[in-house]
């Protein structure tokens, strides 16, 4: 239970910086935010450090540690995104928008998997991993620094809470496309949290196993999303979530079998699933949204989606005191199945209208 509410921590930092900061970059500009964002970053990592020094009582430290990369993670999600769109000019806006998605579930991949292989072959596993993210949290403020500021911005230079909400005319699509995104994310937050009990309840309980199975699943969600740009937002949206659907229920038959080869495949197929419905489902939010509307909107399905990485994990961990992690399991990946298929059939006999 404790593990699942560390884990929801990070969600809170990123929702209360989608809130606070999602306006930031275009009245503060792009590189100021980034650098925050970096600084909070490192801060994260060095409570994280310190955590793994004491032998007792670093609990509400690990919370904050998590509140403090969250808080990152929700300053970068837009704000790089946008510098990538803001480089990359005009006539490269599609590639700019696949390098974003790549690095952003790439890198949740990669971090399970460098420290898993850290935390297998390293001394100091509660510590190294985190000193070698400070060192690239370094390279990268160097990197900024190195770099011009793409915006100029207009106007007083003051921050303004960024307000939710979604109109009327994109409420029937926003209902699909975050259902779908909603129960793709709880996916990706199950492997993320709970893979390392799973697997010692399938009697495996080597670090770099986690890190690898952990990354297969980005791995495929970053291509799932890497396809979904050559394809338009509906067919892609509708493909995504039924490949969703399909490792969603592999994900159930693993846990009954207690097959490690099943639960890898369900995660590759689940990941692959999310990746293809994540940006199809993104795009078309904003493709039925008002223009002067469509930044709010996207605020508030990414709220949507991180609310599905979290607050499912957490009822995983309430669960499991109950139930036990198999049992609860089971009905979890039946209940977002079945979320995901609502998403599906209502995509396939409802097609959203652009505004």
């Amino acid at each position: 239970m404790t593990v699942t509410l560390v884990y929801a921590a990070y969600a809170v930092g990123v929702l209360a910086a989608l809130l606070a900061f999602g306006r930031a970059s275009d009245t503060l500009g792009r590189r100021p935010v980034l650098l925050a964002a970096l600084a909070l970053s490192g801060t994260s990592s060095l409570v994280f450090v310190l955590v793994g020094a004491m032998s007792s009582g670093g609990l509400p430290l690990l919370f904050t540690g998590r509140v403090l990369s969250g808080l990152s993670a929700g300053m970068f999600t837009g704000t790089a995104t946008a510098a990538l769109a803001d480089y990359a000019g005009k006539d490269n806006q599609l590639r700019a928008s696949v390098i974003a998605a790549v690095a952003n579930i790439g890198g949740l991949g990669l971090g399970p998997l460098v420290s898993g292989l850290l935390a297998r072959h390293a001394g100091r596993p509660l510590q190294t991993s985190y000193l070698v993210h400070v060192v690239v949290v370094v390279l990268a403020v160097a990197a900024i620094l190195a770099v011009p500021e793409p915006v100029r911005p207009d106007g007083p230079r003051r921050l303004r809470f960024q307000r939710l909400g979604v109109p009327a005319v994109a409420r029937a699509a926003f209902l699909q496309a975050g259902t779908a995104g909603f129960a793709g994310f709880a996916l990706l937050g199950l492997f993320t949290a709970v893979s390392p009990s799973v697997l010692a309840l399938l009697g495996h309980h080597n670090p770099a196993l986690t890190g690898v199975v952990v990354f297969a699943v980005f791995a495929a969600s970053a291509a799932g999303q890497v396809v979904s740009a050559t394809l338009p937002a509906r067919p892609a949206l509708l493909a995504g979530t039924g490949v969703l659907v399909l490792g969603l229920a592999v994900l159930g038959i693993s846990l009954a079998r207690s097959s490690l080869p099943l639960l890898v495949i369900a995660g590759v197929i689940g990941g692959a699933g999310q990746g293809l419905s994540f940006r199809a489902a993104l795009g078309l939010v904003t493709q039925v949204s008002p223009a002067e509307q469509r930044g709010g909107v996207a605020s508030s399905f990414f709220a949507v989606v991180y609310v599905g990485i979290s607050l499912p994990v957490v009822g995983i961990g309430v669960g499991t005191r109950e139930y036990g992690l198999v049992h609860t399991g089971e009905v979890f990946a039946a209940i977002l199945a079945v979320l995901a298929l609502l998403a599906l059939t209502s995509l396939a006999l409802r097609k959203p209208r652009a505004a």
